[in-house]
């Protein structure tokens, strides 16, 4: 049991975790230094920063990371609640690219990914070395205003690469305990109640999330059981479902000690996210069948199950944010009053 199921599960996990981490930091150097701007130019309007937060969260592989950003910029007085409403729907979106991609089963490309991009990072590192960076800067070559040199930019882009074919080299791992993990009592204990009764399928999700602080890898590990056949559909959608629902925990915990706006932006994820979720909870069955309509592998039904979930809830709750109560809540809650 622990040899066959619980090692390559939490090995499995171990290396989705340390991928998804190596890209969040890889892209984090090569776009942070224009987050901050770009979020300022990209929220005059909720529509405007769904669509921007999305596109962003897509790139860093981590709405954690950009909700997160954006308490932090609230926090500290440089971005109103008011246009973080738009972006705390698009961080839901963006983050199904991550799914979407687990879901189209990979796997069989992690290795030579992962080595083609290694060899892309130490020729880099080589070129870098060979050629001082301020060569490519003082020509007006760098790669962008973030003030990286070519070399510097392949080696980042090169270590995204080496994080994702990690991801697809952990779900892979992960894929693997299908066989025996369908004979364990346990497992078969809880497939037996979440049939029952889903509610029990959406609360191991929420836990397992806030466990480990990442929805992407509760939800890798979902499309890859599912895809083993290991785990119905309906099944690893509610898990999907719930968490969404788990990974508010890492929000909450950055808004601890923050700002009055800062535990709004908060909450307001908290709430989205929940009420979504009451919302689709009765509905597994219909979402199942949309998502049978686009693929009918067990996997990509998990992974297209929470694309609709997550595009489908923000579009219900966009007209919303343009109410005239959020303007009267900034005036309320205005700068000069956030620490009282």
């Amino acid at each position: 049991m622990f040899i066959h199921v619980i090692l390559p599960l939490c090995g499995g996990l171990f290396i989705f975790l340390g991928g998804m981490k190596l890209m969040e930091a890889a892209l984090r150097h090569l776009a942070g230094p224009f987050l901050t701007r770009w979020l300022n130019r990209a929220t005059v309007s909720p529509w405007r920063g769904m669509l921007f937060s999305s596109g962003i969260t897509a790139l860093l592989q981590s709405s954690t990371a950009v909700t997160v950003l954006t308490i932090g910029l609230v926090n500290a007085g440089l971005l109103t609640y008011g246009r973080t409403l738009g972006i705390i729907l698009g961080t839901n979106i963006g983050t199904c690219l991550t799914t979407e991609l687990m879901g189209l089963q990979l796997g069989k490309l992690a290795v030579p990914l992962l080595c083609g991009s290694l060899l892309c990072w130490s020729t880099a590192v080589l070129w870098g070395e060979a050629v001082p960076s301020r060569q490519y800067t003082s020509a007006g070559a760098s790669s962008g205003s973030n003030g990286l040199s070519r070399p510097q930019a392949v080696q980042y882009i090169s270590l995204v690469f080496a994080g994702f074919s990690l991801i697809l080299a952990g779900i892979r791992v992960m894929q693997s305990v299908g066989p025996w993990i369908e004979q364990a009592g346990l497992f078969r204990w809880f497939l037996d109640h979440a049939a029952a009764n889903m509610w029990w399928a959406f609360a191991a999700g929420a836990c397992l999330t806030a466990l480990v602080h990442s929805s992407a890898a509760v939800i890798g590990m979902a499309i890859s059981l599912a895809a083993a056949g290991a785990l119905p559909a309906d099944v690893g959608i509610a898990i999907v479902i719930g968490s969404n629902v788990g990974t508010c925990v890492t929000a909450l915990i950055a808004a601890v000690g923050g700002s009055v706006s800062g535990k709004f932006v908060a909450w307001s994820h908290v709430l989205l996210n929940v009420g979504g979720a009451l919302l689709f909870m009765p509905l597994i069955p219909g979402l199942e069948m949309a998502a049978a309509w686009i693929s009918t592998e067990p996997g990509a039904k998990v992974a297209h199950a929470q694309t609709l979930f997550n595009v489908i809830s923000s579009l219900l709750v966009l007209p919303l944010c343009y109410l005239p109560v959020w303007t009267r809540l900034e005036d309320r809650i205005s700068p000069h009053r956030i620490k009282h």
